[in-house]
């Protein structure tokens, strides 16, 4: 593990697990809600960096920098996205950038499908997104931007989040939708989790 100061103007810090050979791909992973205890240290976001470490895919786990009603953390994690982009260790070996996906739970689910529908992702997966974080932070009309490869993964006893919007409109996209037997907190559902994430990842990541 490798601890990374984010650029940007926030003090944004975050811990880089890379695979023991080759990094082929990168995950950005968005925690829950700072307020309510949330950061690069909950199990879901650890769970699902461990699983893509074992499939060759990095992953940057982030805290977010000064609470900030939700913009400054959607720029966290723009700022997470392209150092990902611009960091001289993910280069290939004749040019251009190794895939980036970006993947949040609960608030930082919302936040990655914002952040993603600005700054190109390759592939973006939210597991439990609420529909909107503020008027003008609409997860669901982000979705809308989005021309990249997108999962949706929700609770069937969630009552905590406004999920119901997001996953209608990601099924009308055509979107893939992974429903888990779990309220908000998926409680005992890592390998649940991690299973869809982690596929989803290597699919369009790796393939």
């Amino acid at each position: 593990m490798t601890d990374v100061l984010v650029p940007g103007g926030r003090d944004v810090r975050g811990t880089l697990e890379e695979p023991d050979g080759e990094t082929n791909a990168i995950v950005v992973a968005c925690p829950p809600h700072p307020q309510h205890g949330g950061s690069r240290t909950d199990s879901r976001l650890v769970a699902v960096a461990e699983t893509l470490r074992e499939s060759g895919i990095a992953c940057l786990r982030f805290d977010y920098g000064p609470w900030d009603d939700g913009y400054g953390e959607r720029e966290d994690v723009r700022n997470a996205i392209r150092w990902a982009r611009d960091d001289d260790r993910f280069d290939r070996e004749h040019g251009g950038t190794i895939p980036i996906g970006v993947f949040g739970y609960s608030f930082g689910a919302s936040q990655a499908l914002l952040a993603a529908a600005d700054v190109d992702a390759d592939a973006a997966s939210a597991l439990a997104p609420t529909a909107q974080l503020a008027d003008d932070l609409d997860a669901c009309a982000s979705l809308e931007s989005l021309e990249c490869p997108v999962q949706i993964c929700y609770g069937e006893r969630d009552s905590t989040v406004d999920w119901e919007p997001v996953v209608e409109r990601a099924k009308a996209r055509g979107d893939e939708v992974v429903a888990l037997s779990a309220d908000h907190f998926f409680v005992g559902q890592n390998a649940a989790i991690t299973d869809a994430v982690g596929d989803f990842f290597e699919r369009t990541l790796l393939e």
